[in-house]
């Protein structure tokens, strides 16, 4: 089992700034992609970002692209989420989430690739 727990969410205003953070319990010589998903509240978890264990492969979704910045430190088992330019768009509750996978360079995209998902960080952007 691995456990997941986000920090870092908050309110803030259109045009401003968040980081969050996921840590991660890893069990030795397991190794993880990573990814951060959202879901608003009537609508489906969305897909944000992933990144591979080497951290040098990542995807974005278009949304997001070009303001949003997912890297990961593996010494302290933590993958993080650097937001600008926030919109009220990305008014969510961010989750973070873990796939087993090969030591590489491999990363996932959708919902059902992950075996491990944090409780999940309330996002608000006012406008």
């Amino acid at each position: 089992q691995v456990q997941l727990v986000e920090s870092g969410g908050g309110l803030v205003q259109a045009g401003g700034s968040l980081r969050l953070s996921c840590a991660a319990s890893r069990r030795t010589g397991s190794w993880y992609s990573m990814g951060w998903f959202r879901q608003a509240p009537g609508k489906e978890r969305d897909f944000v970002a992933t990144i591979s264990w080497f951290g040098s492969s990542t995807s974005y979704a278009d949304s997001v692209k070009g303001r949003f910045t997912i890297s990961r430190d593996n010494a302290k088992n933590t993958v993080y989420l650097q937001m600008n330019s926030l919109k009220p768009e990305d008014t969510a509750v961010y989750y973070c989430a873990a796939r087993n996978t090969a030591y590489g360079d491999t990363y996932y995209a959708k919902v059902d690739d992950y075996d491990y998902w944090g409780q999940g960080t309330q996002v608000t952007v006012s406008s």
